[in-house]
């Protein structure tokens, strides 16, 4: 079992940036690849970037490659989502999610999530 807490969402203007952390509670932090999804309004939830476990190799949505890192720290169990040159198209609730052993595109293959955190960007 694995519980996740999101934190640093906010409100930021356009051109800023923002580190969104994931706090995990739980045992074999290490064994669980992460992901970051994100809910804009009126849309689906969509993966946004994830992480293998030891935190060597990253997936990145094509909409904010090049804007985004993801990384890991497995001694803190934490996650990070840092996230430059932000638009108003980024505004959305994030989501930190975990998925046992190999990482994945599927939002299904995700077992454990956490609240959410908002983001919004004004432009």
């Amino acid at each position: 079992q694995v519980q996740l807490v999101e934190s640093g969402g906010g409100l930021v203007q356009a051109g800023g940036s923002l580190r969104l952390s994931c706090a995990a509670s739980g045992r074999f932090f290490s064994t669980y690849a992460m992901g970051w999804f994100r809910r804009a309004p009126g849309k689906e939830r969509d993966l946004v970037a994830a992480i293998i476990r030891s935190g060597g190799d990253t997936y990145y949505a094509d909409s904010v490659k090049g804007r985004f890192t993801i990384s890991r720290d497995n001694a803190a169990k934490k996650v990070f989502l840092q996230m430059n040159s932000l638009t108003p198209e980024d505004t959305a609730v994030y989501y930190c999610a975990a998925k046992w052993g190999t990482l994945r595109t599927d939002i299904n293959e995700y077992d454990y999530w956490g609240q959410g955190t908002q983001v919004t960007v004004s432009s």
